[in-house]
C-alpha cells in the first residue's frame, strides 16, 4: 500500500472513530448511567483507539518525510560527484598538449550524465563551454585561448554552484550575478599569476 493511501485510510479511521465515539458516548452515557465506572471505561477505550490511530498517522508522515529527505541527499551527492568528475575531465584536457580521442570520449560520457542530473542552466552554459573549447581545439593548441576557456569555465561553475547551493546563496542575499563576479575575478587573478605581463 502506498504511503498516501495509508495516510488517507488512517485519517478515515480516525474520523470514523471520533464521530462513532461521539455517537456511542451519547448512547453509552444514557445506558450505563446506573453502572459505576462504566462511562469512564468507555472513555478510556475510545481515547486509546483514537490515540493509536493518530500516532500511526504521525509516524507514517514522519517516515515519508525522512525517506524524501534521504532521497534528496543522495540525489545531491550524485550531482556533486558528476560535477566534480566534469571539472576533473576539463582539467585533464586543458593540461594536456593535445585533446585526444580518449579525452573526447570521457567528456561525452560525462555529458550524458549531466543530461540526467543537471539543471537547464548548467546544460545551457555547458553547451557554451563546449563551443569555446571546440574553437580552441580547432586552432590546434587550446593554451592559446586559455583566457577564453577560463572565462567560459567560470560561467559554467557559477551555474553549477547555483544548481547545488543556490538556495543557500539566496538566503545570504547573494545573487547569481554577484557570485559570477566573484568567480570571474578569482579566475582573472589566477590568470595573472601565470601572465604577469598582462598588467604591464
Amino acid at each position: 500500500m502506498k504511503t498516501r493511501d495509508k495516510q488517507i485510510l488512517l485519517l478515515t479511521l480516525t474520523a470514523i472513530t471520533v464521530l462513532g465515539g461521539y455517537a456511542f458516548l451519547r448512547y453509552a452515557y444514557g445506558v450505563t448511567d446506573s453502572t459505576p465506572f462504566t462511562q469512564e471505561i468507555v472513555l478510556i477505550i475510545l481515547g486509546t483507539v483514537a490515540t493509536v490511530l493518530i500516532t500511526s498517522l504521525l509516524l507514517t508522515q514522519q517516515t515519508s518525510v525522512e525517506i524524501e529527505k534521504e532521497q534528496s541527499i543522495k540525489f545531491i551527492e550524485l550531482k556533486t560527484r558528476t560535477y566534480e568528475e566534469l571539472i576533473s575531465r576539463i582539467e585533464e584536457m586543458t593540461l594536456s598538449e593535445n585533446i585526444t580521442s580518449q579525452n573526447i570520449i570521457r567528456l561525452q560520457f560525462t555529458t550524458h550524465r549531466l543530461a540526467i542530473f543537471s539543471s537547464p542552466g548548467v546544460l545551457k552554459e555547458f553547451q557554451h563551454f563546449l563551443n569555446v573549447l571546440k574553437c580552441s581545439a580547432d586552432d590546434g593548441n587550446i593554451h592559446n585561448d586559455s583566457e577564453d576557456i577560463a572565462q567560459a569555465l567560470a560561467r559554467l561553475t557559477t551555474k553549477i554552484r547555483a544548481d547545488l547551493i543556490g538556495e543557500i546563496d539566496a538566503q545570504h542575499d547573494y545573487s547569481q550575478e554577484q557570485i559570477q563576479g566573484f568567480i570571474m575575478n578569482n579566475s582573472n587573478a589566477s590568470m595573472e599569476i601565470n601572465n604577469p605581463q598582462r598588467n604591464a
